[in-house]
């Protein structure tokens, strides 16, 4: 098991206020516009976010930085290392899952459902954000993926819209204002990475490892609709995922990571970070769902959800 330390962490940092700020500053400056008269008030907004949001990733960084620097630098030791992540890495095999799938009401999947895509940060749009001016085998990989994040041209086969539609089934409204801010941290990270260049090798080795560990997740989450009762085109987000991501893990390791680190180890270092703050951010989301959940969530009711009879 790897683990991340909890050392150097500002409490601020992690709060819902700072997340839900940092996240409508994201939905706003990542949505299309005009040009402002405003511009330099807009400019000197975005400073202080910007300032903030480094706070928030080196903190991040500086929790993951002794289990990243275990990472082998020679590329196919990196790769198994990184392959080995999906078995020891922060937040696998969290028990949240098995019990979406097995025990699960359909409020609490409906609750888990809202919060998961609130804090959805669009895979296919940090994708894209990522692959700018990277090396030509990696850009070629992350091309491919995208490709397929679009239903490969089909506007019925794109995996965001995917999503929406199974929000509307279940007629969820996710919104900032009500997501947790342990949901909203993890889109918040990987929107960071996503969009600093200085970070860029950070964001493929965290957008490597969702595709590595994302399918066991949505196997739990689409038997758990199933169960409920949702049709096979009702719950296609998650039955996908629990297949295609299997592939794409394993073309990403082969064509993204192991060519990267061949042509400058250094960048191992960076990859395993970003795959270990992924995964450190997801832990902590999977510990609050949980928290809320099942009942025993110290202080605050708030995002209380009808409990089980059985509740711990």
């Amino acid at each position: 098991m790897i683990i991340v330390s909890d050392t150097n962490e500002r409490a601020d940092l992690f709060s819902a206020d700072f997340q839900r700020r940092l996240a409508r500053w994201n939905r706003e400056r990542l949505a299309p516009s005009q040009p402002r008269t405003d511009w330099r008030d807009e400019l000197d907004h975005e400073f202080e976010m910007r300032v903030a949001e480094r706070e928030f990733l080196d903190t991040l960084r500086a929790q993951v930085a002794d289990a990243a620097a275990e990472a082998p630098t020679k590329p196919d030791e990196f790769v198994e290392w990184f392959e080995e992540l999906e078995n020891s890495g922060p937040g696998q095999n969290d028990p949240l899952f098995a019990w979406l799938a097995n025990e699960a009401s359909r409020d609490h999947i409906a609750w888990f459902l809202e919060q998961e895509a609130a804090g959805e940060a669009g895979f296919d749009d940090l994708v894209a954000m990522t692959q700018v001016k990277i090396p030509d085998q990696a850009k070629l990989e992350l091309a491919r993926n995208y490709w397929d994040e679009m239903g490969r041209g089909n506007l019925r086969g794109m995996h965001g819209p995917m999503l929406a539609r199974l929000t509307q089934t279940m007629e969820l409204t996710p919104r900032i204002e009500t997501t947790v801010a342990e949901s909203l941290a993890l889109a918040n990270a990987m929107t960071a990475m996503a969009t600093s260049r200085q970070y860029a090798w950070h964001s493929i080795g965290a957008l490597g490892v969702i595709e590595l560990t994302a399918p066991g997740r949505s196997k739990c989450t689409a038997a758990g609709l199933r169960r409920i009762g949702l049709s096979n085109s009702q719950r296609i987000y998650f039955d996908l995922h629990a297949t295609l991501d299997v592939k794409h893990s394993e073309e990403w390791n082969k064509e993204a990571l192991l060519p990267l680190v061949s042509e400058d180890p250094s960048r191992a270092r960076a990859m395993a970070e970003g795959a270990l703050m992924r995964l450190r951010c997801g832990e902590r989301c999977f510990a609050r769902y949980r928290r809320e959940l099942w009942g025993d969530l110290a202080g605050s009711t708030e995002h209380r959800v009808p409990q089980l009879a059985s509740a711990a």
